[in-house]
């Protein structure tokens, strides 16, 4: 039977995020706006801060930047995180894709198809492709762009002709890129193509198809 009102949709939040999803999600104590088909159904949950999520033809969430936010806060990490360096906070909080070789962390839950909040590890350790600056930079001769539908980017969706970011994230203004993002911010929230373990195994593929970024950091 399909979720009709806010109790049922917290009940679908709580199977799909894990308990305490409906209750972060769809607070008791605040105002939420349902938006429904002529049949009724539950499309969105919005609320004055924005939207919350879509409710999908399958009994699924996908999740808007508000509805992601609440759920970083509701959730110590990794849970359905997936951790990028800062190498890419410009990029995936933009919107574009995020990468398995700038991947740094991910809830061993995930599994392809999940809905993931991609957030900002702020950790010492450099990404997997240190020793290889022009891999680093996303210019490693490949286009990932067709394979997750930003045509012709490379894999953080540089549109440059060179495919080369290394200027902006290894100088000044890199830095202050870096320091821009708290730790755990969320960058965007999106679908992951990929189980968590397998993100960690591939140098080249998406690692999530990001739906929403939440935007520059200023």
């Amino acid at each position: 039977m399909a979720a009709t009102g806010i109790e049922q949709l917290r009940t679908v939040a709580d199977y799909q995020f894990g308990t305490g999803a409906g209750a972060a999600l769809f607070p008791p104590d605040e105002g939420t706006t349902i938006r429904r088909s002529t049949s009724g159904r539950p499309q969105q949950v919005l609320t004055e801060a924005g939207r919350i999520v879509s409710y999908g033809v399958d009994g699924r969430f996908t999740l808007g930047i508000e509805g992601g936010r609440r759920l970083v806060q509701a959730f110590p990490a990794p849970r359905c995180r997936v951790a990028v360096g800062a190498e890419s906070v410009p990029f995936v909080s933009d919107g574009k894709n995020a990468f398995c070789k700038f991947v740094r962390e991910a809830d061993p839950a995930i599994r392809p198809g999940d809905e993931v909040l991609v957030v900002y590890d702020d950790a010492e350790s450099e990404s997997r492709n240190d020793d290889d600056p022009e891999g680093a930079s996303g210019n490693d001769g490949e286009d990932e762009g067709s394979d997750g539908g930003n045509d012709g980017e490379n894999e953080h969706g540089d549109d440059e002709e060179t495919g080369n970011e290394t200027d902006s994230e290894d100088g000044a203004d890199g830095k202050n890129r870096e320091t821009m993002a708290e730790p755990d911010a969320l960058l965007a929230v999106g679908r992951a193509e990929l189980a968590a373990d397998t993100m960690y195994d591939f140098e080249t593929g998406m690692a999530v198809k990001v739906r929403s970024g939440v935007g520059a950091f200023e």
